[in-house]
């Protein structure tokens, strides 16, 4: 079998709507390696979309998915409860506490999260209503979809979700060049009390959802002060803070979580991708209070936290914890952003490179203008990367970001020789 005749089979098979970012096969992988059914060894900057950030098949991982395989692989935990469930409950609960008492649900997928964080805060509050983001991914189910920005992904798929609102990202390289961060953050704040006076009462709120680095989007940070001021302003008016923890979570950003890197904790938050190194296994974690306000049977589903995704999970945590995931996240970026730092200074079609510890990315534009983005250079460069066995995937509404999300397990040669096929092929795109 080869990759041309995989993908061949995958066209007659698989409908058009699931998205094709790549077209690199897998017979097997290894850290930040994959051997596709040609035989060739491919870097992985990828990471499946941030799934790996412990990286391929960890033998740790592995050895619990098999264990756990043997004893039992479904039960549904609504009708006979087991104990990894309950053991990944506490875990998280320890890692990330929410107030004086903390629980958490586990589900499948980040979309699912996001799902439940908000009918979560709806029964809480007794509102309706939802503000979330410019630029923003929650998933593609529906309500997750109509949270989500681009609209490409949401093509005659309504009508969407009613009560959600929607305002700019507070990034201060798209909407505050010139500023300083203080005057744009007062700016930005201004405006969103001026939202509530034209689109929807603060009152009526019953969540503000936010990324605080923006994955899909285009690796955006929220600047530590407007979310200082997001905070106040949801205790001012009880509205649920909820974070968007799927892509930045478990290491990416050279921490636990991006709320690490922030003095504000959040009511919920949503967490995925790389807490099961590839199984399907997702979480809400709350204030116990906000939590318990869900009625039985409101949450949840058949396959909430399947007994082999809570082991996959449990020993991901432990293996990350073992070998210091978040030092050597911390390497990984700073290799990273000197690297792409280095590539700006060449060329002006870099306008930014931003992110938070090792979840970097930089902005391709056309004149050194963030309002004229140059989607067509990045596929270029990513098509380039693909032909000398490297997979790179683009971020950003209008698909002219770069980012970087390879195992945070990589080794510095392999990240170097990788960050040196991206900048030889955008030396010969420049030529």
């Amino acid at each position: 079998m080869t990759s041309e005749s995989l993908l061949d089979r995958r066209k007659k098979a698989v409908p058009n709507g699931v998205g094709v970012f790549n077209t690199a096969t897998v017979q097997s992988a290894n850290n930040a390696t994959i051997i596709d059914t040609n035989g060739n060894e491919l870097i992985d900057f990828a990471g499946g979309i941030g799934v790996v950030n412990a990286g391929h098949c960890p033998p740790p991982v592995v050895d619990a998915i098999i264990d756990q395989a043997k004893k039992y692989i479904h039960t549904s935990f609504n009708v006979v409860t087991y104990e990894p469930y309950i053991a990944l409950c506490e875990e998280l609960n320890e890692l990330f506490p929410h107030g004086e008492q903390t629980k958490t649900v586990l589900v499948s997928t980040g979309a699912e999260s996001v799902e439940n964080a908000i009918k979560i805060a709806r029964q809480y509050t007794k509102r309706n209503g939802v503000l979330c983001f410019s630029g923003a991914f929650h998933g593609r189910t529906m309500m997750a979809m109509t949270l989500t920005s681009k609209t490409a992904y949401s093509i005659d798929c309504g009508p969407f979700a009613p009560e959600v609102y929607r305002i700019d990202y507070p990034s201060i390289y798209q909407r505050g060049q010139g500023m300083s961060e203080d005057d744009f953050v007062a700016q930005e704040l201004a405006h969103l009390r001026s939202y509530f006076n034209t689109h929807v009462r603060a009152e009526d709120l019953a969540a503000i959802i936010i990324e605080l680095v923006q994955g899909e989007g285009g690796f955006h940070s929220a600047p530590i002060k407007y979310v200082e001021g997001l905070r106040e302003i949801c205790d001012e008016y009880g509205i649920v803070l909820i974070f968007d923890e799927v892509q930045t979570g478990f290491g990416r950003t050279a921490s636990w979580g991006a709320m690490d890197h922030y003095s504000v904790q959040p009511d919920l938050s949503t967490w995925a991708k790389s807490m099961g190194s590839g199984l399907p296994i997702a979480c809400v974690i709350g204030k116990a209070e906000i939590m318990d306000s869900a009625a039985p049977s409101t949450i949840g589903g058949t396959y909430i936290g399947n007994p082999l995704a809570c082991a996959a999970s449990l020993a991901t945590i432990q293996y990350m914890k073992d070998i210091d995931l978040n030092a050597k996240a911390k390497t990984v970026g700073e290799i990273i952003k000197s690297r792409f730092d280095a590539m700006q200074a060449k060329y002006s079609c870099i306008g930014d490179v931003r992110g938070l510890g090792a979840m970097l990315a930089m902005e391709f534009v056309k004149n050194n203008d963030p309002n004229q983005p140059d989607g067509e250079l990045c596929l270029k460069l990513i098509r380039a990367c693909a032909k000398r066995d490297l997979i790179v995937i683009s971020a950003g509404v209008n698909k002219n970001v770069l980012r970087i999300l390879s195992p945070l397990t990589i080794s510095t040669e392999l990240l170097h020789r990788g960050i040196d096929i991206i900048e030889e092929e955008l030396d010969k795109l420049m030529a």
